[in-house]
């Protein structure tokens, strides 16, 4: 879990590339979302930094970054952000969206040959 008062430090400060989960417990697609993300965070363990922001108690970055629905995933590399997906519609598809930035995140964190 991020806030406003550590999101630089945590995020556009980290060493390779963070997937911020942009949610909110009044979300039931965020909820729904937690398991994927558990699972994502074995498999990119090492190589893709993984976070929580929980919109209503960090209104700061949320502005800042112009989160406008919840969950919002954003993919950011080098202090910016590099992919983001706000995701809407069934909870079987927030594993579609999920696996597509998580890819982002994936190809942001691989080094140059």
């Amino acid at each position: 879990m991020v806030s406003d008062a550590d999101f630089k430090q945590e995020v556009l400060e980290a060493k390779g590339p963070v997937l911020v989960d942009f949610w909110a417990d009044w979300c039931p697609p965020c909820k729904a979302m937690d398991p994927i993300l558990e699972d994502l965070s074995v498999e990119l363990d090492g190589r893709v930094k993984i976070v929580k922001l929980d919109v209503e108690t960090n209104p700061s970055t949320v502005v800042t970054y112009n989160v406008r629905a919840m969950p919002t995933l954003m993919v950011f590399k080098d202090g910016e952000p590099v992919d983001y997906e706000q995701i809407q519609g069934e909870k079987g598809l927030l594993a579609q969206h999920v696996k597509r930035v998580s890819q982002a995140a994936k190809t942001a964190g691989m080094k140059p040959a």
